[in-house]
């Protein structure tokens, strides 16, 4: 794993000013990754430090602020135009956002880093093959089988961050880990205080091991 801060010196404030603010941290990659289950996992570290969170999960908002909406390239790209608005309006009234959604296509995120402004791109990678491995449900072998057409990285494209904040292997990682990592890029991107980062990382708010 390798941190990439050649975006987020982009967003870099002074570091009492910015972690006053909100920010948005937005989980990306394919299904079985990882991202929600990081982000329920930094959500407590969060308010723990005395931050307000919230978090949007994308298979949320699909059944209620996206219902209705498809899997083309159009409509998957008006679901994250509409998260970003949402989180948006959050942060800038100094909540931490965690946003834990696939978002494929680069475009679409590079517009919601101009939307949202304090934006911190987190790419949950680890290879297909644990995404694979993962899926209970077996979505990827019915994708492969033809039987799910536009499935994110089987017959649907998934375009990786080409300057992510941070990039994450969670096929390598624990999730103590990558939470360690997240909290460490907050803190020197300015969202996190030093105080808060100590509070957020104090044992007694670590994550059950995986």
């Amino acid at each position: 794993m390798e941190e990439d801060t050649a975006a987020g010196l982009k967003n870099r404030m002074s570091g009492p000013q910015a972690a006053r603010n909100g920010a948005v941290v937005w989980f990306t990659g394919l299904s079985g990754a990882g991202k929600s289950t990081l982000a329920e996992a930094l959500l407590p570290r969060l308010r723990a430090a005395g931050k307000k969170v919230e978090l949007l999960d994308g298979d949320i908002v699909r059944t209620h602020l996206s219902k209705g909406l498809g899997y083309s390239r159009e409509d998957r790209d008006i679901n994250v135009d509409r998260i970003a608005f949402v989180a948006h309006l959050l942060a800038r009234n100094g909540v931490t956002v965690l946003v834990a959604a696939i978002s494929p296509y680069r475009a679409a995120r590079d517009r919601a880093r101009t939307t949202i402004g304090n934006f911190v791109e987190v790419h949950v990678a680890p290879p297909v093959a644990e995404c694979i491995k993962r899926d209970v449900k077996g979505l990827y072998q019915k994708a492969l089988a033809g039987e799910i057409p536009q499935f994110t990285g089987v017959n649907d494209p998934y375009e990786e961050p080409l300057s992510a904040e941070l990039t994450l292997d969670t096929s390598a990682l624990s999730v103590e880990k990558a939470l360690s990592q997240i909290l460490i890029t907050l803190r020197e991107l300015g969202y996190l205080e030093e105080s808060e980062w100590a509070r957020a990382e104090a044992p007694g708010n670590a994550a059950s091991p995986s």
